[in-house]
């Protein structure tokens, strides 16, 4: 077992089947009162690396970021934006991406691994708008706003930051500019 926070709850009204999922930063696991504390901790170290397992097997890699940002710009903004790479990076704590325009790369902050696959695209579409349009002014929303799903992720990520604590990215907002 890796070192994730786990938080073990027992009920009396679950009789025989064990469940998990991740909530946040902690894997939450659904166990029956009526098991022993050698039967949980068993089921506990079978299910979080269930979990483990599946999230690994659905990270993307920077090649995986590359072919998906691709099609993305094919199918939302005309083949238009042609990113060099795209990668994860660690140091982006106040941001979910960055593009630089000039060598055309872009970044997606780690943070987005785990998320759900919509809103990373929402991110991957934000950042690809860059390539066309630099700013954040109405041509640069008008293009991000192609992505159908653009207003959902915008609430997610902002739900999330609330619930993390953090600021939300300047950049993440139509209208509000980075300060």
């Amino acid at each position: 077992m890796t070192g994730a926070e786990v938080e073990v709850r027992r009920s009396k009204r679950r009789r025989r089947t064990v469940s998990a999922y991740r909530e946040g930063d902690r894997i939450v696991v659904l166990v029956p009162a009526s098991l022993t504390r050698a039967e949980e901790t068993e089921w506990v170290r079978t299910m979080v690396e269930r979990i483990e397992r599946a999230e690994k097997r659905r990270q993307l890699t920077d090649e995986d970021l590359l072919t998906r940002s691709r099609s993305l710009s094919d199918e939302y903004l005309g083949g238009l934006a042609a990113p060099s790479t795209v990668r994860w990076v660690d140091n982006q704590l106040t941001r979910w991406g960055s593009c630089t325009p000039g060598d055309r790369t872009i970044r997606l902050s780690e943070r987005l691994q785990g998320m759900p696959g919509w809103v990373v695209d929402y991110v991957l579409v934000h950042e690809l708008a860059h390539l066309i349009e630099p700013g954040h002014d109405a041509a640069f929303w008008g293009w991000v706003d192609r992505y159908p799903q653009a207003e959902k992720a915008k609430g997610y990520l902002e739900g999330w930051s609330a619930a993390a604590q953090l600021e939300a990215p300047f950049d993440a907002l139509p209208g509000v500019e980075d300060a």
